[in-house]
């Protein structure tokens, strides 16, 4: 809204021609986030423990979590209030990419907050049922793929590029809708299964979209893509100002859920976040490079998978417990030493899949 109001604005004073840029608009958002959870973050923890909306811990995990009973969650609720009050303040309104991604990433929240709601207040063990879930789940990623699709202005929108090599980009067709499907759904769920130990998840989701805010930008800058080699995609730029938005929620939010937390994100943050990581990735053509800089994702959704097929062929658990993170707290590590670690091999996954843009 802001942004449009500069744009009546600028012909009264020069200054307002700032605000078309979107590198100031995307530290604007960056900005409006990050305050908008420090201001809000205190009352809103404090009103979750006053309503007892608190975390129920499993006995058969680590001992170390028995403590962390009782703590607020369904604090993803903050990150979304900020995103999207950052974006709605400072990105281009008339901008689709930004409208999908705003609206899956809401869609997706509500899931989240159904299946926290049911836990956390009904105290339904089972939350929201996991066919319910994965039904509304691929109903909302469907009907992001096919407004992608269907938005589409020329063939670079709807194939696949292979990191490394700028001449290769492969037509997708209609399996363009299956991919992003898959990606927008998976990353939703693999963020979700990462989200269990103090900032384990919150910094490689911000990680991540701030490295999908460079190919954002360069995609859709002209002269830089034809520079870099890659795609030209008219108007994915926009989407840097959502992901801006996105890291300084997830700062924000890192201010109270570093260890030991104050509150946790919950499905309605994990769920959300995960899926608008998976449109980002989808709308600059980079799903790809996702599964690079996703990598602590993919491993942890990977070992789950890993752990459930070895118990129910063989009878025995490959790790002591999945996801990935719990095993290794199981081995003896404190749970700031694996999220801390896991946000190292991040920052390297995230510098390998941006080398991409100079090495093809």
């Amino acid at each position: 809204m802001l942004f449009h109001l500069s744009e009546f604005l600028v012909q009264y004073h020069t200054v307002f021609n700032a605000f078309g840029y979107i590198s100031m608009r995307a530290i604007l958002g960056v900005l409006t986030a990050l305050l908008i959870c420090l201001l809000v973050g205190p009352g809103m923890i404090r009103r979750l423990a006053e309503h007892q909306i608190g975390q129920t811990i499993r006995d058969d995990g680590p001992q170390t979590h028995l403590a962390k009973s009782g703590t607020p969650t369904m604090g993803g609720g903050l990150i979304l209030i900020a995103i999207a009050v950052s974006t709605l303040l400072w990105a281009d309104l008339t901008n689709r990419f930004v409208w999908i991604v705003l609206l899956t990433m809401l869609a997706f929240g509500a899931i989240g907050g159904v299946d926290d709601y049911r836990k956390l207040v009904l105290k339904d063990a089972r939350g929201l049922p996991a066919r319910w879930k994965f039904l509304w789940q691929s109903i909302f990623g469907a009907a992001a793929a096919v407004a992608l699709y269907a938005g589409a202005q020329t063939p670079a929108e709807t194939a696949l590029l292979v990191p490394f090599f700028k001449d290769i980009a492969i037509q997708l067709g209609m399996f363009y809708l299956v991919l992003a499907w898959f990606v927008i759904v998976g990353s939703s769920n693999a963020v979700n299964l990462t989200d269990g130990l103090d900032g384990l998840a919150i910094m490689p989701t911000v990680m991540v979209a701030g490295a999908l805010a460079v190919f954002a930008y360069a995609s859709g800058h002209y002269h830089f893509a034809t520079y870099l080699g890659i795609p030209f995609i008219a108007g994915v730029g926009e989407t840097v100002v959502f992901s801006a938005a996105v890291v300084g929620a997830g700062l924000g939010f890192l201010w109270f859920n570093t260890y030991p937390a104050q509150v946790f994100m919950g499905d309605i943050g994990a769920l959300a976040l995960g899926a608008a990581l998976g449109v980002l990735a989808v709308a600059a053509r980079q799903e790809l490079l996702l599964v690079v800089m996703g990598g602590v994702f993919v491993i942890e959704t990977v070992s789950v998978i890993v752990q459930v097929v070895s118990y129910k062929l063989t009878g025995r658990r490959v790790f002591r417990m999945a996801p990935l993170h719990h095993h290794f707290e199981l081995k003896g590590w404190p749970e700031p030493r694996v999220s801390v670690r896991f946000w190292i091999i991040t920052v390297i996954l995230v510098l390998v899949a941006l080398a991409t843009l100079k090495l093809r």
